[in-house]
């Protein structure tokens, strides 16, 4: 309230905190689990070939994306990229 009394208008609008969506499932997200998941099927050495053309953001942003992801998981994997694919790959554990 204001020092008046009066009530100071609200600048956002409210709602329920049981009702917020829980979780980051950001824009990325459908082709980050793609990405996770086939990593968690191949073999090491093998390196995944995702097509620049099927994703819907920059390649700069599904790496920080998969970079967020993989960190939060505690797995380390390494990233390259030419005019068409993100290559994505396991790394060695040390």
């Amino acid at each position: 309230m204001a020092a008046s009394g009066k009530k100071v208008p609200m600048n956002f609008k409210s709602m329920a905190q049981t009702d917020v969506p829980q979780g980051r499932n950001g824009k990325h997200k459908e082709i980050v689990t793609k990405i996770l998941s086939d990593l968690d099927q191949v073999e090491p050495g093998i390196a995944l070939k995702v097509p620049l053309a099927e994703l819907t953001e920059s390649k700069e942003n599904v790496r920080s994306a998969l970079n967020r992801a993989t960190h939060k998981r505690g797995q380390a994997v390494a990233t390259a990229s030419d005019e068409e694919f993100l290559y994505v790959w396991n790394e060695p554990a040390e």
